[in-house]
């Protein structure tokens, strides 16, 4: 799923939601540059993958503090983040 960039002040940066399922596992390999504006987009697809989901953060390029607050408190939740850079990692580490 590719999401148009949004209108405003500000052009955000476009976001490839790619999915697999084998049926028990869901992964979302989030692609490109993340942020707050995309947080629906990828709630709405967390929501239908639920309950075993998984965050392929391999092709994730940039990512806002909104994300990362978004990742921190999924992966409380029990979604597991795959392939998630470090620099993330010790930012949602620093979040907490």
């Amino acid at each position: 799923m590719l999401l148009p960039p949004a209108y405003g002040f500000r052009l955000s940066p476009m976001i490839k939601i790619e999915t697999a399922s084998d049926g028990a596992t869901a992964t979302l390999r989030l692609c490109g540059q993340i942020d707050q504006d995309h947080l629906a987009a990828i709630e709405g697809e967390l929501r239908r993958y639920r309950p075993r989901l998984v965050f392929d953060l391999a092709e994730a390029t940039f990512v806002d503090r909104a994300v990362v607050q978004f990742l921190a408190a999924r992966e409380g939740e029990g979604v597991e983040l795959l392939n998630c850079p470090r620099y993330i990692r010790e930012w949602i580490h620093r979040e907490l």
